[in-house]
């Protein structure tokens, strides 16, 4: 149903970027709070607002994402710690609800094999710029569902120069971006391109989704407070 599909689509969209496990031995991004609100916009549908928060609660981190509309809310959030510069869940929980009826998700640390999809958005942004995935090589991206369950993708780093990378320009403001793009092997009419505040591991400038060679869903930064997740 293309309304049930509306309210879960922003969970999609975060499936898509969700991050990777990255053998490269570059020190990622310093981790910094942030308080953001992205603005979305899916084909057929009128806009939303996301917001999106990155809080440091002491012994570890919270990130944090959800919208509403007049008839649908969603969100979606984990806990997660950096052990030697390494991402490691300990909590996740989703749901949505469209007229009051919708559905809620919880993970403990042991239903994750990997890292969770809200962790790992965090994680990949941290090794944006220092990753060696080309087109031609790409990484392997693992993480797991609202369910629990394995999800695979690759993804490769846009080179410097290249379009959507060096400097973005949103309705926030214009930044230092690094960007990458994501892709499922079984579906190569789909692919994903984020563009990660080159400051704000984690936080998002812009993303596209697109299906078919045509604009599906996108995201764009249109409020930022830098110290707001504090």
């Amino acid at each position: 149903m293309r309304i049930a599909h509306f309210c879960a689509l922003w969970l999609t969209l975060v499936a898509s970027v969700a991050g990777a496990n990255n053998t490269d031995t570059a020190a990622p991004g310093e981790l910094q709070p942030f308080e953001a609100e992205y603005r979305l916009e899916v084909r057929g549908w009128p806009s939303a607002t996301i917001t999106h928060r990155l809080v440091d609660e002491g012994h570890h981190w919270l990130s944090d994402m959800r919208f509403s509309v007049a008839v649908a809310r969603g969100h979606e959030s984990s806990r997660f710690t950096l052990i030697e510069d390494q991402a490691h869940s300990l909590m996740y929980e989703s749901g949505y609800s469209l007229l009051g009826i919708g559905d809620r998700h919880h993970l403990g640390e042991a239903d994750i094999s990997s890292l969770d999809r809200q962790t790992t958005i965090i994680d990949l942004a941290r090794r944006a710029e220092s990753e060696t995935c080309t087109q031609n090589a790409p990484c392997e991206v693992t993480f797991v569902d609202h369910r629990g369950r394995d999800e695979f993708f690759q993804y490769y780093s846009l080179p410097q120069g290249s379009e959507n990378q060096a400097r973005i320009d949103v309705p926030a403001g214009t930044f230092d971006a690094h960007s990458v793009v994501l892709f499922d092997v079984e579906k190569p009419d789909r692919q994903i391109r984020i563009s990660y505040h080159a400051d704000y591991p984690g936080l998002i400038l812009q993303a596209i989704y697109q299906k078919d060679g045509k604009r599906d869903t996108q995201i764009t930064l249109t409020h930022l407070s830098a110290h707001g997740g504090n």
